[in-house]
């Protein structure tokens, strides 16, 4: 899409009252909840210090300590730029999510042949699905699960949407990649989050730790070959990121069972050591274990 998409639902009056704010008045915000969650009100301390001391068994607690006091300021800024991307313009986004090389991407598309995208939960995570659905000229599905508060659910699906995406609620992912199985576009999949309720999952060594997959990816490219893309998002100043891209597999590229899965979550993890405090390390990722 090259322009708002028209038909979407709008985000409430006060969310667009808020998102009017310049954004350097929201990342101000961003500091005092930051300020908040470190000295006043502790957010989910001990969560965040045993997953960081477990996935970095190196690092002195002071370090460990330096992580947490840098992602409440990461993760502060991340929650008032998704608020501001309800009245961003298109030049704003283009200036402040950059892509390298997204060609790649539209390209394998043009060709006739829907592609898979995974991401992990990294940086402004939302801005780049609202990027990708305003620049690649093809549809943009993705998954996503239904927010238990129906107004918190249909805020984001307002926002997520504005450029053109499709939301498509999980446990009815792979029945609409079925229907829609020949039309040109991108099927994107945040696939980092623990899949409590799906039976499909990928057992690995994830950050020091046997953590779960969902096999999503894994059984959209066996069932239907599609290629598949990783997309890579790193911050490179305040408010401003930059996105490349990857194959992961292309078309006929036989993979055993789990092994696209496997390469996703080696991607993930690398990701995650070059920047630890942009990934949302508040979530509870290891409640599933392994039997």
């Amino acid at each position: 899409m090259s322009r708002t998409d028209e038909s979407a639902p709008r985000p409430s009056w006060w969310v667009r009252a808020l998102a009017a704010l310049p954004l350097g008045v929201l990342h101000g915000l961003s500091r005092m909840f930051a300020f908040l969650a470190w000295y006043v009100f502790p957010y989910k301390p001990a969560v965040i210090r045993d997953s960081l001391a477990k996935a970095f068994p190196e690092k002195a607690p002071k370090d460990i300590e330096s992580i947490r006091h840098e992602f409440y300021r990461s993760y502060g800024d991340v929650m008032v730029e998704i608020v501001k991307s309800a009245s961003m313009d298109e030049g704003e986004f283009d200036d402040r999510m950059r892509f390298t090389n997204f060609h790649i991407v539209r390209e394998k598309i043009a060709s006739g042949t829907p592609a898979v995208l995974l991401a992990g939960h990294q940086c402004n995570w939302e801005w780049l699905l609202l990027a990708m659905s305003k620049r690649l000229g093809f549809p943009v599905d993705t998954a996503y699960k239904p927010l238990k508060n129906g107004w918190a659910d249909r805020e984001m699906l307002a926002l997520r949407s504005r450029f053109g995406a499709r939301m498509v609620p999980a446990d009815r992912m792979m029945r609409d990649i079925i229907a829609r199985r020949s039309v040109p576009r991108l099927i994107a999949l945040a696939a980092d989050q623990e899949p409590v309720a799906s039976d499909r999952r990928h057992w690995t060594t994830f950050l020091n730790r046997d953590t779960a997959f969902f096999m999503g990816g894994d059984v959209i490219a066996s069932s239907l070959d599609y290629p598949v893309f990783f997309a890579t998002i790193r911050r490179t100043a305040r408010g401003r990121y930059e996105a490349s891209f990857e194959l992961m597999r292309d078309k006929n590229e036989a993979l055993a069972p789990g092994e696209l899965t496997e390469r996703f979550a080696r991607r993930v993890e690398r990701q995650i050591h070059e920047s630890p405090p942009d990934w949302p390390w508040s979530h509870k990722r290891w409640r599933l274990k392994r039997t």
